[in-house]
């Protein structure tokens, strides 16, 4: 099977479509919710030793990539995803999975996934990135970089409900925006002839530069009407994302729609139980097949047969009971995943960085572990860390308290509260980081930005 990767720019990678890489082609699959069977898990591992390296990385938006893949190789790992129900949604080149969620997200959110996604596969030119971004009180996702915000609305007495009376077809919205009455009651949101399912009252935000515009909440197939519109309206304008639209392109989108507060933001879950679930983060987001196969394995033996990717670049995985969750917790850390909230490793964010992309200068991955240890005292006061094989900074594109930039030469840029493609401070051997962080070990002030500024102070 020949393969033809699309151009790097602009675009995100499927099953079909694969990104040439430093150290192969890589295969990025996109399950909604990031839920996958033990099946499914069985089946990556499987692609990933028949026609990979071995090696896989779960993004930062709860996908699974798998690495290593060749010319040769492409069309049995496609044969066997395929067959295991994990194929591309689309072949437009739009965005293969369209929403983020939580990993604790209520059956309200991932109802409203699932309506969300069906609306996004109905737009035709949704550009490859777009994401809109779903949470309720008990699931936040922090800072993402979304393009539109759905947030689940609270009952009069701040309680998560599916008992709205109002009702939406899942698979089919009608174009016009409603207004007036419409808008307020949800009529002719919705057309007929498709099943009818429960939503709750709904509150959506739009991506600006400066900070996202949250309209009123409203109800459910009032909301996704509207979001819909939203969606058509940023493919129709050729813009990247929502936050490049022009500003009266913008306005004639929002035009007329009640503009609402900020709902209070949802808190992110850190790693560990949390009741029965267990969020165990991957290190720096790498695993390998034979990891894949334990998880598999778990999910069955503690829990229903299936597991989750979560943005925490890790997996969420319900046991049976508490004593179940108990014994998959201690499993979990024996295997090396992240499963305490204190590990010193979850402040650090690194890329896969050389050899494996073509664009690193520096081994991040590898260089990872490393940092994070010397990094331990700054995490403890709440510091974050980002190691880079380059300055697309792909790892993490926002700031950080220390982000270090692989340069051709081997050695790292170094930015203090900037981001990948700030310019450096200084520029280092890795080795010369270590050194400098070395005196912060035993840091017990919470003055970690002040800390870093006197360790990479002239001369050393």
């Amino acid at each position: 099977m020949s393969v033809d990767p699309a151009p790097r720019r602009g675009w995100c990678p499927g099953l079909t479509r694969p990104m040439p890489t430093g150290d192969g082609l890589l295969v990025r699959l996109h399950p909604v919710s990031g839920r996958l069977s033990a099946e499914q898990v069985r089946a990556a591992a499987r692609a990933a030793r028949e026609g990979g390296n071995g090696l896989l990385d779960v993004t930062a938006r709860g996908n699974l990539q798998i690495r290593g893949v060749t010319a040769e190789s492409h069309g049995r790992v496609v044969g066997i995803l395929a067959a295991a129900g994990l194929g591309d949604a689309r072949h437009d080149g739009g965005p293969q999975r369209l929403t983020l969620d939580a990993p604790l997200a209520g059956a309200d959110a991932l109802a409203v996934v699932a309506a969300v996604e069906a609306i996004g596969r109905e737009v035709a030119g949704l550009p490859a990135k777009t994401l809109v971004a779903v949470e309720d009180a008990a699931g936040g996702l922090g800072p993402v970089e979304a393009d539109v915000w759905v947030r689940v609305a609270p009952d009069a007495e701040g309680r998560l409900t599916s008992m709205s009376p109002y009702r939406a077809r899942v698979f089919s919205f009608s174009s016009p925006r409603p207004r007036g009455e419409e808008m307020r009651t949800g009529r002719r949101a919705v057309s007929e002839g498709v099943e009818d399912t429960l939503f709750p009252a709904l509150q959506l935000a739009i991506a600006t530069p400066a900070a996202p515009l949250w309209l009123a909440p409203v109800p459910g197939p009032a909301a996704l009407a509207v979001l819909r519109t939203l969606l058509q309206g940023l493919a129709a304008s050729g813009a990247r994302r929502m936050r490049a639209l022009p500003e009266a392109e913008r306005d004639a989108l929002l035009d007329g729609l009640p503009w609402g507060d900020a709902p209070p933001a949802g808190t992110v879950p850190p790693a560990g139980l949390h009741g029965r679930t267990l969020l165990a983060e991957l290190p720096f987001g790498r695993g390998d097949a034979a990891l894949l196969d334990h998880l598999a394995g778990w999910s069955e033996r503690y829990g229903d047969g299936h597991l989750a990717l979560t943005p925490g670049r890790g997996i969420a995985l319900t046991a049976q009971d508490e004593s179940s969750a108990a014994r998959l917790r201690d499993e979990a850390a024996s295997a090396g995943l992240i499963v305490d909230p204190a590990d010193p490793r979850r402040a650090v964010a690194a890329c896969p960085g050389a050899p494996a992309c073509a664009s690193g200068g520096t081994p991040a991955q590898g260089d990872a572990p490393r940092l994070a240890a010397a990094f331990a005292a700054l995490a403890r006061q709440g510091a974050t860390a980002h190691v880079s094989g380059c300055p697309k900074g792909c790892a993490h594109p926002g700031p950080a308290a220390l982000t270090l930039v692989g340069r051709p030469d081997g050695r790292y840029g170094v930015v203090l509260d900037g981001h990948a493609g700030s310019d450096p401070d200084r520029v280092l051997a890795f080795g010369a980081v270590l050194e400098r962080l070395e005196s912060l070990r035993e840091l017990s002030s919470p003055q970690a930005e002040s800390g870093l500024r006197d360790a990479f102070r002239e001369p050393a």
